[in-house]
């Protein structure tokens, strides 16, 4: 098999592996209310469909990330996606809630399986200075699946029941699985093969993502209850004795030349600001459009339209951006997009119209879209090919908190006042953390894409040094 056509491929079962989570994911959300009265089950239960699943996946992607850089990402892919498909025929024959949670919950450690392999695959065949475009690409992809995907999920519980929306991702699934089994792809080389999985460090940092994304998504229900400070401080705790771990092992989860990069720190603290600044807003701007404006779910999603158009739309451009400036201006310039959007949804009221309402959320897309391609690429190639996985579970472990994150932040701002009316405020801080994701992407290496690429990959594995940070 010739080498563009094994590019070709793996990218496409990349992006059909990415799109079935992304789109499992929007169509439940929709289907949730048809669930639960279908089911008897308490609006509790129903959301550990989400919870679970949260947790599951947060919890496992670093180590999954390393299993496929021991084993071989195509290998652990298949796996992920032949159990994601499974679990989700399990949910649709479901008879009661129980059932979907458990499957739910396998489901997230399918999940956790697949996507930071959709991320090693692409590593592997794609050399350091031209991985941006199939990244790019993978991103538009995820950004119109997410667009799709509360159309597709309505459509389809309207017409055919909830049950449905689970088969929805059967055959994408299957068809992603055959597609990375069928391309030859090198396997770990000796390097990889002798990399240890680091169990004890892989256990403390699954507790300790399993407790922060506990916490944070109960915030919005319990508040800053005693139970909320004790999961807090059980994360702390638990973060902390993992970093101890990770500075005395041998061969640790996290590779010191990952986490020395000058890049890869500074685009995973911009994904983690980015994903909780859109997505905290967006839960506020979804009240305010309905509880304020009275607008129905179906006009407050058209109005939401251009964030997702220029999502579509904004990935591959940044990649062209990058090639003719650097990858520092692309992503200062995309969190500033995002802040300047931030605050315009701030100032809505009453009085707004659907122009000022799409402005701001054509801003976001603008932003989230060249921010979200951009610094994964960074991710990405900041690490050899050896640490692909593991650079890829970073990568996904960001964009999974940063959402719980924004999400607590705005409800901790709102306190006891309707969300709806809370938008000015909780928006505020929202793109005060926006506005530190832009600093935090003035601390991104601001030379020619090229030359840092090579340098980060010729590093000798010997040369790195002991130092660890929990960041995924």
């Amino acid at each position: 098999m010739s080498p563009a056509r094994r590019q070709r491929l793996t990218l496409a079962a990349s992006i059909t592996g990415a799109v079935v989570v992304a789109l499992d994911g929007t169509v439940l959300t929709v289907a949730q209310p048809s669930l639960q009265r279908d089911l008897h089950a308490s609006a509790n239960a129903v959301q550990w469909t989400s919870t679970g699943y949260l947790i599951a996946v947060a919890a496992l992607l670093v180590f999954a990330g390393r299993l496929g850089d021991r084993y071989g990402h195509r290998r652990v892919f298949a796996i992920g996606v032949a159990g994601f498909a499974t679990a989700s025929v399990g949910i649709g024959l479901a008879p009661g809630i129980d059932w979907v949670i458990a499957l739910r919950v396998v489901q997230g450690v399918a999940g956790a399986l697949l996507q930071p392999a959709t991320l090693g695959m692409l590593r592997a065949v794609w050399p350091a200075d031209r991985i941006a475009t199939p990244i790019a690409v993978r991103t538009g992809a995820i950004g119109l699946s997410a667009a799709a995907g509360p159309l597709v999920g309505g459509a389809l519980t309207a017409h055919l029941g909830w049950r449905a929306v689970f088969f929805l991702t059967i055959l994408p699934a299957a068809a992603a699985g055959l597609l990375a089994l069928a391309v030859p792809m090198p396997g770990p080389g000796p390097a990889e093969g002798a990399a240890g999985l680091d169990l004890p460090g892989a256990a403390l940092l699954a507790l300790t993502l399993a407790c922060l994304v506990h916490t944070l998504v109960g915030l919005p229900a319990r508040g800053w209850s005693p139970g909320s400070m004790l999961g807090l401080a059980a994360a702390v705790a638990l973060g902390l004795a993992f970093a101890r771990h990770e500075q005395r092992a041998a061969r640790p989860l996290l590779p010191p030349a990952v986490l020395r990069s000058p890049e890869v720190a500074p685009a995973l603290g911009v994904l983690l600001t980015a994903s909780a600044a859109i997505f905290g807003t967006l839960f506020l701007a979804t009240y305010f459009l309905q509880d304020v404006l009275a607008l129905d779910p179906l006009q407050s999603a058209l109005r939401g339209v251009p964030l997702a158009v220029t999502m579509v739309l904004a990935a591959p451009a940044s990649a062209w951006l990058t090639k003719r400036q650097s990858t520092r201006a692309t992503v200062l310039l995309a969190m500033i997009l995002i802040t300047a959007g931030v605050l315009l949804i701030s100032r809505l009221d009453r009085s707004s119209g659907a122009v000022e309402i799409g402005a701001g959320f054509l801003l976001l897309g603008t932003g989230f879209g060249a921010v979200m391609a951009t610094a994964t690429a960074i991710v990405v190639r900041g690490a050899s090919t050896a640490d692909a996985g593991v650079a890829g579970g970073l990568q996904q472990t960001a964009m999974n908190i940063g959402p719980t994150l924004g999400v607590a932040l705005a409800t901790t701002v709102a306190g006891h006042a309707a969300l709806g009316a809370a938008l000015a405020p909780g928006a505020l801080a929202l793109a005060a953390i926006a506005a530190l994701g832009a600093l935090l992407a003035t601390r991104l290496p601001g030379g020619g894409r090229t030359a840092r690429a090579s340098k980060i990959e010729a590093w000798p594995r010997c040369a790195m040094l002991p130092f660890r940070n929990p960041k995924q």
